[in-house]
């Protein structure tokens, strides 16, 4: 077992870095990834009372994979998205179809719900709109929402990563919860139409 909030701090330290935007020299990472364990250690130890006393080394080392591939798509796409942004904002005549597609999640806990929501505004393109608590559903906006699924498709691949991450009850590959094989939705077994 280990601490957490040291963890927390290394954590922030390496955001700092993200934040900061330094020039990537080794001397200039090193001296501000100093800087960010300064800020981001007593931060870290002052909210430690937030976060678990401990957590299982074990349980780190199993996630840390999960984390590298979360952070590979979610920059992948925002990559993707950037350029089909600009090219969209370069060519008028591109078509743009934007839609809300409504998002129903796997991730329960609220800091996995957190970090889609985020990761999906973060992305240029799309902006989470809404939460339903009741139906554990995001609402999305898109710019191009003409074909739900490629909206869907890095949402579920980062909700992938977040099962493993955020240790939830549900494991990547399984459905989501009311939601039928052939795309509609159904609550307790029943039917759930657009009226409802």
């Amino acid at each position: 077992m280990t601490r957490r909030w040291p963890l927390s701090g290394l954590a922030l330290a390496v955001l700092w870095l993200f934040v900061r935007g330094v020039e990537l020299t080794p001397v200039r990472l090193a001296e501000e990834f100093l800087i960010g364990l300064l800020v981001g250690l007593p931060v870290a130890y002052a909210f430690r009372r937030f976060y678990a006393p401990s957590t299982p080394l074990s349980r780190t080392v199993r996630v840390v994979p999960y984390v590298m591939l979360y952070l590979t798509a979610f920059l992948k796409e925002l990559l993707t998205a950037n350029v089909d942004v600009a090219y969209r904002v370069l060519a008028p005549s591109m078509p743009i179809h934007p839609a809300v597609v409504e998002v129903p999640l796997r991730v329960r806990s609220d800091a996995a719900i957190t970090t889609i929501a985020n990761s999906i505004s973060l992305t240029p393109g799309t902006l989470t709109m809404d939460y339903d608590d009741d139906t554990n559903t995001l609402y999305v906006h898109s710019i191009d929402g003409s074909n739900p699924e490629e909206v869907l498709d890095p949402i579920r691949t980062w909700e992938d990563y977040a099962l493993v991450i955020f240790d939830e009850e549900l494991k990547p590959g399984d459905p989501v919860p009311g939601v039928r094989a052939d795309g509609g939705r159904s609550v307790d077994g029943r039917e759930v139409t657009d009226g409802d």
